[in-house]
């Protein structure tokens, strides 16, 4: 299923999918395929809940002053369907501020932290939501780090009701439209393009429209080294060193 797209790093897994070492106390991520053409994975427990309510804070009102790092913006995208719409609020963060995004995300994926976008936290509340789009990039944009060949999100609360994220032409194993729930803690993992930076159309996906108030965590990851933009500042250089040791803390790094 993944011969096409960017590599994971299974040595980290065993062959039912379950973290071979998870760090003392916490409960083992686990891969599951939900589509095998075009690949779409989840991945239970790839934070914590502890991790999800600590990324939530650097959002939080008090949080957002000017001397916080972080920037908010009325969320963007690059999806050439005239038709999309998205009504929720997104924050840039610096890479230093997500330091177990970045971990982690090195820790699944066989890229390393130069090949990934600004980490992004995104709030919709009652009754936003994102309409069908791509995630790819345009043409103009590629001289920065290439194509996006991977999306990560990562919900950091349960929704109840809605909020799910849909793929408009592919399907379960059932036979429904493919659709992941927000679970606190899980991750969504798919592949906007090949890894020759090919765009697959058939990752078209959407944000429904979430009946209680959704969070996530969201990161790109491209085909060759990005420069951040956002916020000002950011830069992977400033967060090697406190990667690095939440890479040792969790685990996966000596």
């Amino acid at each position: 299923a993944m011969k096409d797209h960017l590599k994971l790093n299974y040595d980290a897994f065993d062959d039912s999918g379950t973290e071979k070492s998870p760090l003392a106390g916490n409960e083992p991520m686990k891969l599951h395929l939900l589509h095998q053409s075009p690949p779409v994975l989840s991945i239970e427990n790839f934070f914590t809940s502890e991790e999800c309510s600590k990324v939530q804070t650097l959002v939080v009102p008090d949080a957002t002053s000017d001397d916080s790092g972080v920037m908010q913006v009325n969320s963007a995208t690059f999806s050439p369907l005239a038709q999309s719409q998205r009504t929720s609020t997104t924050w840039y963060c610096h890479y230093a501020q997500i330091s177990t995004l970045l971990a982690k995300a090195t820790h699944v994926i066989q890229k390393p932290q130069q090949h990934m976008e600004e980490p992004q936290i995104v709030r919709y509340r009652t009754g936003e939501q994102f309409s069908w789009h791509y995630d790819e990039i345009p043409p103009e944009q590629l001289v920065n780090g290439g194509q996006r060949v991977g999306t990560l999100l990562v919900y950091l609360n349960d929704v109840e009701n809605g909020g799910g994220t849909i793929f408009r032409d592919l399907v379960d194993s059932i036979d429904n439209q493919l659709t992941m729930k927000p679970k606190q803690g899980s991750a969504l993992l798919f592949f906007p393009a090949f890894e020759d930076g090919r765009p697959d159309d058939r990752t078209l996906h959407k944000g429904e429209v979430a009946m209680d108030e959704k969070w996530i965590a969201q990161m790109w990851i491209h085909q060759r080294d990005y420069n951040p933009v956002v916020p000002e500042g950011n830069s992977h250089a400033a967060a090697e060193k406190v990667v690095e040791e939440t890479k040792q803390k969790l685990g996966y790094a000596p």
